[in-house]
């Protein structure tokens, strides 16, 4: 990726000190007390006001909406005052402010208030309207920058060489912390991945998470750093110095390097698409900087966004290499699934990789923030919200709940699956909502987690029975959750499970059901993390770690195809890691039922890890002979002799039962024995779980085997050295019940020729 920066034609003639973009639209403000507006190709459209004194900053209330665009914006006046402009240059209405010049302003991110920080050292809050509200700090230096919290509760601003976050609330406890060597000149927030970019004489930039934990320091450069501004979608940010810009990730390090020569750059504005950025320069001139060089990949094809309106695409395997032009200006592209979708500022284009030359395209009416693609369908989210559409250009749903941001929305808040999507409620970050994709109706209940969910993301392999879901919380610790069961139209959802802690990225192989981690510098992945609902104590034998104190902090999985996992350090370098070719190979033969070619696989391989994976999936397929083969060679010999007591039963609802129990699952295992008719095996089973008031509930509902509860329950006492009852329910039943041994073992050896002579009953077939 880099940063092609062209100089606009256009040029004040002193210190242009702010900039900001409406529509395709650029705005500028300058010493000459003048305000401008330029168009994207750097042409001067007219100057749209002039002013009494010097503005020290401008910024626009924010509106993503193209239909909507914001229609009023802010200047800071060096005099102390700051002006509220309409767009056609009429001032609104201008504030005494502060003592000396006004050096910094922000509008609030849902735009009810400004923040507003001067030479006086203080930070104060007025309304929309330009009302005082409150005085939010005074500092003893001046306030060079300030921006909101995610969810303007909190400001960050400068305070000499420390950052402050101070919470709009009086009793809440603020935040300070040294972030640089020199004075920190520029901090900037960015409302989606919640981190805050800040840049100073020292000539450091550091990026910093919410609560002023250091994600990355820069070294030392050229110059001071005195302009930093993240993207609209938090994944990238551009820092400004002395005849320089510089692009970069969201994790810290430089994509590119650009020499412009303007002097001190003093303001960075990018648009609302994150494609393109303008830069204002000390001496009066401006630049335009257009992200280039995207690439997106996709197992052998390569996509890169060569030109504004180019995009170059790469069969490595084929050696075939196409070049596809647009018409207007590239703002998205993601490859996938079969399919390549690019979207412009006015279209949409959807290839088959099969065939590039006929394309599915359809108009948009706003400009797309992002894509996520899937077997069946394609997430796209844009400034009104989140719209589903199959690979044919159609609209298919378009999911929505209450509170919904859509600027929230980004690759770590929403998973795209093949049949349903999840999306984290940003007004409560502990709650995943699930969606059905071809309706976009609430399936069931939310996920609802004990901390915030960081990133969220879905399986693809599978039927809608095999969904599952991972999160990440706040504490980094990550877990995983069916909602397969939401997906088939079951209200409730089994709380997530905990698989490890200290995560830093997980992502779903794209052709199984693998997982991947990074977890407390090591690579770990989960061959069939599908274990967890079937037998957890196999979890740890079907998982694969490899020591990763390599890949330093902060590391980010890019993409998880067959056997390799790409994964990009915190200084950009992209490494590959490999994994057994075996797992996949046991997910084929699976898939296509051939388990006696699975068993010679394993036989082959000699694996614990492989024979672990086949146990856990013929158990999920109730086949129980391969499980047996499977437990005999680990070494499970408490494992194998209930499966083979499993095959004993003779009746399907039975063995289904049994199957169900050990999944922890016995109210679906009573449900299945209730329906059947099996009322015995159904109180059998409660006896053995010890549930005894269950057991007898049944039995006396059912008028059958009371007696054969309370002898149960009286060895039970023997066996535990208690000689007196203290069940009451259990007192008032032995009260009126004869105990006979021998007739309760008749009994039960008549239940069990009952249900073996039952009509559909019959052995467990090999």
């Amino acid at each position: 990726m880099r940063l092609q920066v062209t100089p606009a034609t256009f040029k004040h003639t002193q210190y242009v000190t702010g900039c900001g973009w409406v529509g395709n639209e650029l705005y500028t403000c300058s010493d000459d007390k003048t305000v401008h507006k330029v168009s994207p190709d750097g042409e001067d459209q007219g100057k749209v006001s002039d002013l009494d004194s010097c503005p020290t900053d401008l910024h626009w209330f924010p509106s993503g909406n193209k239909r909507q665009q914001s229609d009023q914006f802010a200047i800071a006046c060096s005099d102390g005052t700051f002006l509220l402009v309409l767009r056609n240059g009429r001032v609104e209405k201008k504030v005494d402010a502060h003592k000396g010049a006004v050096i910094s302003l922000r509008w609030s991110n849902e735009g009810t208030d400004i923040g507003t920080a001067g030479e006086d050292g203080v930070v104060k809050i007025w309304s929309r309207s330009g009302m005082l509200r409150f005085t939010l700090a005074t500092v003893d230096s001046s306030v060079y920058s300030l921006s909101w919290s995610p969810d303007s509760n909190q400001i960050c601003f400068t305070c000499g060489k420390e950052v402050v976050i101070k919470p709009l609330q009086p009793q809440a406890k603020q935040l300070q912390w040294r972030a640089h060597e020199g004075t920190v000149l520029k901090v900037d927030w960015n409302p989606v991945n919640g981190l805050i970019v800040s840049g100073g004489e020292d000539r450091k930039y550091k990026v910093w998470d919410g609560f002023g934990r250091l994600m990355y320091q820069s070294k030392p450069l050229e110059f001071a750093v005195t302009a930093a501004a993240w993207s609209p979608n938090g994944e990238l940010f551009a820092v400004g110095m002395y005849d320089c810009l510089r692009l970069c990730d969201r994790t810290g390090w430089t994509y590119s390097r650009e020499h412009v020569p303007m002097g001190s750059v003093s303001a960075i504005a990018w648009s609302s698409d994150c494609t393109q950025l303008a830069g204002a320069g000390a001496n009066g001139s401006m630049v335009f900087g257009q992200v280039l060089d995207r690439r997106e990949e996709w197992q052998n094809i390569s996509v890169l966004l060569k030109d504004t309106n180019k995009v170059v695409v790469h069969d490595i395997l084929g050696e075939m290499e196409e070049e596809l032009d647009f018409r207007d200006r590239v703002i998205n592209l993601s490859v996938g699934y079969g399919h390549l979708v690019v979207t412009t500022s006015l279209q949409c284009c959807i290839y088959s990789l099969q065939n590039l030359n006929t394309p599915h395209i359809f108009d948009l009416k706003e400009s797309v923030n992002y894509v996520q693609l899937s077997d069946k369908y394609m997430l796209m989210v844009d400034s009104v919200g989140m719209q589903v559409y199959s690979y044919e250009g159609r609209p298919v749903a378009a999911p929505k709940f209450q509170g919904m941001r859509a600027e929230t929305l980004n690759g770590a808040t929403v998973a795209m699956g093949n049949e349903c999507l999840a999306v984290i409620d940003h007004a409560d970050a502990k709650v995943v909502r699930v969606f059905e994709a071809a309706t976009g109706k609430e399936l069931g209940r939310p996920i609802s987690h004990v901390l915030d969910v960081t990133s969220v993301a879905l399986n693809r392999w599978g039927s809608a029975a095999h969904r599952k879901c991972v999160l990440i919380d706040r504490n980094r610790d990550l877990y995983v959750c069916p909602v397969g069961q939401a997906a088939s139209g079951k209200d409730s959802v089994p709380p997530p499970f905990k698989l490890g802690a200290m995560c830093d990225a997980a992502v779903w192989n794209t052709d199984n059901d693998m997982l991947a981690a990074i977890m407390d510098g090591k690579l770990v992945v989960w061959y069939y993390p599908n274990v967890v609902f079937v037998d957890r104590d196999l979890v740890n034998q079907v998982k694969f770690v490899k020591e990763a104190s390599d890949l330093g902090k902060d590391p980010h999985i890019l993409h998880f195809h067959g056997t390799s996992v790409t994964v990009r350090r915190s200084d950009g370098t992209q490494l590959v890691s490999a994994v057994s070719p075996y797992p996949t190979a046991l997910y084929g033969l699976v898939q296509r039922t051939a388990w006696e070619q699975a068993i010679q696989l394993c036989r082959y391989v000699k694996d614990a890890t492989l024979w672990a994976c086949l146990a856990a999936m013929a158990l999920a397929d109730k086949e129980l002979s391969t499980a047996e083969v499977a437990f005999a060679a680990i070494d499970e010999v408490a494992k194998l002799q209930y499966v083979l007591s499993i095959k004993e039963i003779p009746t399907v609802e039975g063995r289904n039962a049994e199957l169900a129990l050990w999944r922890r699952r016995p109210e679906e295992a009573e449900q299945l024995l209730l329906q059947a008719g099996l009322i015995y095996r159904c109180i059998d089973m409660h006896i053995r779980l010890f549930r005894w008031d269950r057991a007898l509930e049944l039995a006396v509902h059912h008028k059958t085997h009371v007696d054969t509860v309370l002898m149960m329950r009286e060895r039970f006492m023997e066996a535990m050295g208690r000689t007196e009852e203290t069940n009451p329910k259990f007192k008032q039943y032995r009260e009126g019940v004869e105990i006979d041994h021998a007739k309760i073992m008749a009994k039960i050896g008549q239940e069990q020729e009952k249900e073996a002579s039952r009509p559909g009953a019959k052995p467990y077939q090999e």
